[in-house]
């Protein structure tokens, strides 16, 4: 048996028009830009989807617009972390319905919740979800980690079937990848920081939900099948563009915000979508647009894909 998802799942940026506003034909030129980059499928409703600030209406037709663009060609991933269990059930069933294949939530966030608190809120969850559920560590936003017990717990649980770490941690990435062992070889390790694509796939994990994809899917795709073919080579000089990226377009912005910035920003730039982003932030003004402009066409983006 191997891992449920494996490869580069893009957490797609969520184009919007307006407050509540979709854009839905820039969703569409991106979903379609995605796929023919052959990204391995995509995950909805993360951290660099804007998901916790946008409507649960919104969640909703964004979950439904993508499925029906998707037509099932690559699996949907739906993220549905909430403080509130019940909104994270309901999600759940209405993403099912729409056609999406697995749902991935992290630790609520606000109260920040003990271990044994957080397997509780898990172990409630799991029957309320019609969709095999993927668990998401971040916990420089929710302010707690799946613990090695709690991720041993999980390993239990059928419906359970992997994990995203986007804690920046390769130490405890190797430790629960290793708690898998041979005990659950259809769960996915799954990494966040695109900075670490490489090596985690070296050390045996099994992909990125990395934001540059959303900009580059080919670059990081690339970047995955050489790391995990072996390719030293080709994996350090495709991880050196991955970070130059980062470097060139995340780091335009002064606040936490900025990655989300420079991505929309740099998809609009490309005529691929709207750049308005959720409440409480705004797109980049033209001066921060400008610098975007100047460094893709320096990395060679412009014109290019």
């Amino acid at each position: 048996m191997t891992p449920r998802y494996q490869g580069i799942i893009p957490p797609m940026i969520t184009p919007l028009t307006g407050r509540d506003t979709l854009d839905l034909a820039g969703l569409e030129r991106h979903i379609e830009r995605l796929v023919a980059g052959r990204v391995s499928g995509l995950f909805i409703l993360g951290t660099t989807g804007e998901a916790p600030s946008l409507s649960y209406r919104l969640r909703r037709e964004l979950v439904e617009h993508t499925c029906r663009l998707v037509r099932g060609r690559i699996p949907v991933l739906v993220g549905i972390t909430d403080t509130s269990l019940v909104e994270s059930a309901r999600l759940a069933c209405d993403a099912a319905d729409y056609g999406a294949d697995a749902v991935v939530t992290s630790a609520p966030f606000y109260f920040p919740a003990g271990q044994p608190e957080l397997r509780e809120f898990i172990e409630e969850l799991l029957p309320e979800l019609p969709l095999p559920l993927m668990l998401y560590n971040m916990p420089a936003l929710t302010k707690t980690s799946f613990s090695r017990e709690v991720v041993t717990w999980a390993l239990d649980q059928e419906k359970i079937i992997g994990l995203k770490d986007s804690s920046g941690d390769l130490v405890y990435f190797r430790k629960m990848r290793h708690l898998a062992g041979t005990a659950r070889p259809d769960w996915s390790f799954l990494v966040g920081p695109e900075e670490l694509l490489g090596e985690v796939v070296l050390m045996g994990g099994h992909g990125g939900i990395n934001g540059g994809a959303n900009l580059y899917p080919a670059l990081y795709v690339d970047l995955y099948d050489a790391a995990k073919s072996g390719d030293l080579a080709r994996t350090r000089e495709l991880s050196a563009r991955v970070m130059a990226l980062s470097e060139a377009i995340y780091q335009v912005g002064k606040h936490g915000s900025a990655i989300i910035k420079g991505l929309k920003c740099s998809l609009s730039i490309l005529g691929i979508c709207d750049d308005f982003m959720a409440a409480p932030f705004h797109r980049f003004h033209e001066s921060e647009r400008e610098i975007v402009h100047r460094r893709l066409r320096k990395l060679g983006i412009l014109g290019s894909i």
